[in-house]
């Protein structure tokens, strides 16, 4: 199928060199996008690659904001989420069909369960998270558990989810001077085709 990347960006416009110079390398099927800063009017144009998003609901361009970015050279069916949650997804077309979602969850934010498992519930199998959840849990690395973690962990276990980032620290904290496990990675819904998902 192709390479799937996740991305937390922390605002897109000033890292647009950063993201051709990504696609060029991992020749990218689909990235999906966090932390934009996206307005209505001011959509993510990118030759070659359909855009999909949404914008955070602040009213602020300095914060939130989820896209999914895909190959022209597969067609991209964008899905619509009836969630307050910062998800955009769109299913991708190639070999077999998969739905891409891209989620951001603010790490202040409080998050109901029941809202992680309707918009899961609304994708269709198979599926793929690319995601910054913003939480912690001794399961992927971090050297403590959060409540958000101990989410996340709840979401994977009640739905057959396979989690596909591997044990790396993925942010570094610069106030503390600190290596954070702080964005989750990818959720993948098990089906025969996910040997077929390169990171």
């Amino acid at each position: 199928m192709g390479t799937f990347l996740s991305w937390n960006c922390r605002g897109i416009w000033s890292k647009l060199q950063d993201l051709k110079g990504l696609i060029n390398y991992f020749q990218t099927v689909c990235i999906g996008l966090q932390e934009t800063f996206l307005s209505f009017n001011n959509p993510l144009k990118l030759r070659d690659y359909n855009s999909v998003k949404k914008d955070a609901d602040t009213g602020s361009n300095h914060s939130g904001g989820v896209n999914i970015l895909t190959s022209n050279l597969y067609p991209i069916t964008p899905l619509t989420l009836h969630t307050s949650l910062q998800a955009v997804a769109g299913q991708a077309h190639a070999r077999t069909s998969v739905t891409a979602c891209s989620v951001y969850l603010p790490p202040h934010d409080v998050i109901s369960q029941q809202d992680l498992y309707t918009l899961l519930d609304q994708l269709p199998t198979s599926f793929i998270l690319l995601d910054d959840f913003n939480v912690h849990s001794i399961s992927w690395g971090s050297d403590v558990t959060n409540s958000h973690g101990r989410q996340i962990e709840r979401l994977i276990s009640n739905n057959g989810l396979c989690l596909l980032n591997k044990d790396e620290k993925t942010y570094f904290h610069k106030p503390t001077r600190t290596f954070l496990q702080s964005r989750f990675g990818h959720l993948y819904s098990y089906t025969s085709t996910v040997a077929e998902f390169h990171r």
